[in-house]
C-alpha cells in the first residue's frame, strides 16, 4: 500500500480510527474539563456508533480490510521491545513533574497488551495502586498526525491530556512496519510548539491549509511551513481563527465535501476577514501575502470557482447549534462522497439543495455491503449516521478519521 495523502476528497484507501472504549467510562465528570470533554459519554452507545460509521468506510473503500484500529497498531508496535523502551522513556519525558520515572523498570517489564492497557486506560492491574488519568481523546484520531502528499506530519498535543496519544503515535510511525515508508518523511515539531492534525487540511499537492487555533501556536505553524515548502508544497494558507473551545480546530468550521465544495461556518469563516496569511517559497525565501477573504483565496490558488456550503443553512441560530454538533465538520470518503452526524439536519439540507442525494448508514451499507461502490460520474452523497454519544466529545467524521492514503481526485 502507497501512503500519500494528495487532497481531502481523493477516493479513500486506508484510514486509521479508534472506536471508543473502557477510557471513555473513566472520564470523572469532575476532571472532564480537564481531560478536554464537554460532557460524559456513554461508551455502549458511542461504541455502535463508531462501528456504524465504520461499517460505512468499509462499504465504500476499494479494500475493506484497510480500516485500521489504532489500539491494533499499537498492539503490534509494543511487541517489539525498542518501541516499548522508547515509549517509555519518552513518557518519562513528557512528565516530569510525576513520579513515573520510579516505574522505568516495571513499565518495560510489561507485555504490549498489559503497557497499552496502561497507556490507554492510565492503569494496569500489574502494577497496582498507580494510575494516570485515561485516555479519552484517543477517539479523535485526526489531531494525532497528518499525511500530506508523501510526508507525515508528527503532531504535537497542547494540552498535557494528551500527551500519551501523540506519542503513541509517533512510536507506531517509528516502528511499525505499515508505516515504514514515511519513516524517513517526517515533518517535526518543535518541543516548545504545538500543531494539531485537525489544524491542518490538504487542500491539493501544491495548497496546505494551517489552522491558526487555540491548538497550533505561530511558531508551530512556522515549523510546518518551512519543511511543507521545501517538499513540494507551493502554497501554505494559514487561516487565523477564534481561539475558543467551540472552534478549537479549523476542521470544526470548514471541511472540503469535493474539490469545489466546502461546508463552512459562516460566522467564523464567511464573515470573518482579513485573517488569511499566504506563505510561498520565491528564490528560496518564504514570501507572506496578506488576503481578506478565504474563498477568494482559495479560487485564486486553485483557478476554479468554489462553493461554500453553510454548516446550519440560512438562519444564524441554526448555524451555531449544528457547528456546536459537528455539522462543519464532515468526512469524505471520494469526491463528493461524504459523512456526517444525522443530527445536523439543516446542514444536510443546504447538501442537498447542492445537489447531495441524503441517504441514511443502514440504507448505504445494506446497498453497497456485497459490491463495490463505483458511483456515477456526478452523483453525490452525504451519508448520515448517529452521533448523539460521539458528539458529546466535540468531534465529527473528520475528527475520528486519520486518512493515510487516499487515491488521486477525480474531477
Amino acid at each position: 500500500m502507497k501512503l500519500r495523502v494528495h487532497s481531502e476528497t481523493g477516493p479513500l484507501e486506508a484510514v486509521i480510527v479508534h472506536t471508543p472504549g473502557r477510557e471513555v467510562s473513566l472520564v470523572n465528570p469532575e476532571l472532564r474539563e480537564q481531560l478536554l470533554f464537554d460532557d460524559i459519554i456513554f461508551e455502549a452507545d458511542a461504541r455502535q456508533e463508531h462501528l456504524d460509521m465504520i461499517e460505512i468506510f468499509r462499504s465504500a473503500l476499494p479494500n475493506r480490510d484497510q480500516v485500521f484500529e489504532i489500539c491494533d497498531l499499537s498492539l503490534e508496535t509494543l511487541k517489539n521491545e525498542d518501541a516499548r523502551t522508547f515509549f517509555t522513556d519518552e513518557l518519562i519525558r513528557s512528565l516530569p513533574g510525576s513520579n513515573i520515572s520510579l516505574l522505568r523498570h516495571q513499565l518495560l517489564e510489561l507485555d504490549a497488551a498489559s503497557l497499552l492497557d496502561f497507556i490507554v486506560t492510565g492503569s494496569t492491574s500489574d502494577i497496582p495502586h498507580v494510575s494516570l488519568d485515561p485516555a479519552p481523546n484517543l477517539l479523535f484520531t485526526r489531531d494525532l498526525a497528518a499525511v500530506v502528499n508523501d510526508r507525515i506530519i508528527l503532531s504535537r498535543a497542547a494540552k498535557p491530556a494528551r500527551a500519551r496519544e501523540f506519542l503513541l503515535m509517533e512510536t507506531i510511525v517509528r516502528f511499525h512496519p505499515m508505516l515504514e515508508s514515511l519513516r524517513d518523511r517526517i515533518i517535526r515539531i518543535g518541543k516548545q510548539d504545538s500543531v494539531e492534525g485537525g489544524d491542518i487540511i490538504v487542500v491539493s499537492p501544491e495548497v496546505v491549509m494551517v489552522g491558526m487555533s487555540e491548538r497550533t501556536t505561530f511558531s508551530g505553524l512556522m515549523s510546518i511551513t518551512d519543511q511543507l515548502l521545501q517538499h513540494g508544497v507551493t502554497h501554505v494558507v494559514a487561516v487565523d481563527i477564534p481561539k475558543q473551545r467551540s472552534s478549537m480546530h479549523l476542521d470544526t468550521i470548514f471541511t472540503f465535501a469535493s474539490p469545489d465544495e466546502c461546508i463552512v461556518f459562516p460566522p467564523a469563516i464567511i464573515e470573518r476577514i482579513d485573517n488569511i496569511s499566504v506563505f510561498s517559497k520565491v528564490d528560496n525565501k518564504i514570501v507572506v501575502t496578506r488576503k481578506s477573504s478565504l474563498k477568494l483565496t482559495l479560487e485564486e490558488l486553485l483557478q476554479r470557482p468554489i462553493t461554500f456550503i453553510k454548516c446550519g443553512g440560512e438562519n444564524l441560530t441554526n448555524q451555531f447549534r449544528e457547528q456546536w454538533t459537528d455539522g462543519a465538520n464532515v468526512f469524505a470518503l471520494a469526491p463528493g462522497i461524504i459523512v456526517g452526524y444525522d443530527r445536523n439536519t439543516n446542514t444536510f439540507n443546504a447538501l442537498a439543495d447542492n445537489g447531495y442525494t441524503i441517504i441514511d448508514q443502514k440504507t448505504f451499507t445494506d446497498t453497497w455491503r456485497d459490491k463495490p461502490f463505483e458511483p456515477a460520474d456526478g452523483e453525490k452523497y452525504a451519508i448520515t449516521f448517529q452521533g448523539n454519544e460521539l458528539c458529546r466529545g466535540r468531534g465529527g467524521a473528520r475528527c475520528m478519521t486519520l486518512p493515510i492514503s487516499r487515491q488521486a481526485d477525480r474531477r
